[in-house]
């Protein structure tokens, strides 16, 4: 070997010995953090018995928004955030890993919310529909549960928005997820393909994809993305509308990456729990409410947003099934319901509303 060819091992080597101490450093750093979060818990459990809360939604949230904005790089921020998120939630998972009901089958992006959130200690628990989770949750069976309720560019999930209603869940947390289409199939080529499954907001972002490479396709809306890739999974020429994941659990290779018509396609994810979290400092508040049906009713309605300086960031409408023509609204805010300004626009508001529910406040999404 050249001189230079030795130098270049010995710089290698050198490397891969920092390298090794680090990772050792880091081993032992970790296994530091579990043994506090032990600790934390012990504290909890002797002090408050079996009420015990060991998940903090907004007290994970301030640590991924600190470490985000300590990062010195290269990692971005994003992707240090999920390995912190990883950390944590091993660390939660050795008093009892938390248990989060999810839009299934395996491999939907319901799931990949879920995964996001709480990292992959959770336990993810799949339901054939939305109504199943809210019961999941409500019954105690599940900590929490993740429904989808709005897509960047195909708008809201209303049947998500219609269970809060009558349930008694709050909303304790968001998770906003880029989504990124994928089309999976057993067929050799794009010719070979007769049918294509998706649920019915994937083949909306995908259909100027489809329209172009697919004209002559049957488009048949399904449950999920996850149970489009398992109906094509036996299927030779269909062809499903889904994530990476649901090529893997179900075998299928990827015929088209990223076919999705906006790049920046994103979906919007509530966590439901029994109740709602603490202020984590920048935070929204899900509001439901109806008004008066008179002449500037839903005006007079959020005027006290407008007089205490309350931002409001969406305002959904849907009938609330009362009566002909009768409507209730959906609306997030800006800030926790217990900050002071927060507060006394709410209570303004419920004064002059016909129903007024507060959905919860929660931490806003970490991306």
């Amino acid at each position: 070997m050249s001189e230079s060819g030795n130098q270049e091992q010995q710089a290698l080597a050198a490397v891969r010995d920092r390298i090794d101490a680090i990772d050792q450093e880091i081993l032992q750093l970790i296994s530091e953090r579990a043994r506090c979060a032990q600790q934390v818990a012990h504290i909890k459990t002797g002090t408050q018995g079996g009420s015990v809360q060991f998940y903090r939604p907004e007290r994970e949230v301030a640590v991924l928004r600190r470490i985000k904005e300590a990062n010195p790089g290269p990692l971005d921020g994003e992707e240090v955030a999920r390995l912190f998120r990883e950390i944590m939630s091993a660390c939660l998972a050795l008093e009892r890993p938390l248990r989060a009901a999810f839009l299934g089958p395996e491999g939907t992006f319901t799931q990949a919310a879920a995964i996001k959130h709480f990292g992959h200690s959770v336990v993810t628990q799949a339901m054939a529909t939305i109504d199943e989770i809210f019961r999941e949750v409500e019954s105690g069976a599940c900590d929490f549960g993740v429904v989808p309720v709005e897509n960047s560019t195909e708008g809201v999930v209303s049947h998500t928005l219609d269970l809060f209603m009558n349930s008694p869940l709050m909303i304790t947390g968001e998770v906003c997820l880029r989504v990124h289409q994928h089309l999976l199939t057993k067929a050799a080529d794009l010719a070979g393909i007769r049918r294509v499954y998706s649920h019915q907001q994937s083949l909306a972002q995908c259909r100027e994809w489809l329209d172009r490479h697919l004209p002559t396709a049957e488009r048949l809306p399904v449950g999920s993305n996850a149970e489009a890739a398992r109906l094509v999974a036996s299927d030779p020429e269909a062809a499903a509308v889904a994530g990476l994941q649901a090529a893997e659990i179900y075998g299928l290779a990827v015929l088209a990456e990223r076919i999705e018509d906006e790049p920046s396609n994103t979906t919007r994810f509530l966590v439901i729990g029994k109740q709602d979290s603490p202020s984590s400092g920048q935070d929204k508040t899900s509001l439901l409410l109806s008004c008066k049906n008179q002449s500037g009713g839903l005006h007079t309605l959020l005027a006290p947003l407008a007089v205490h300086g309350i931002s409001m960031t969406r305002i959904e409408s849907r009938p609330s099934r009362r009566g002909i023509w009768d409507y209730v609204f959906f609306v997030d805010i800006l800030g926790h319901r217990q900050e002071p300004k927060v507060a006394y626009a709410l209570q303004n508001l419920e004064q002059d509303a016909l129903l007024f529910k507060v959905l919860g406040s929660y931490p806003v999404a970490v991306l």
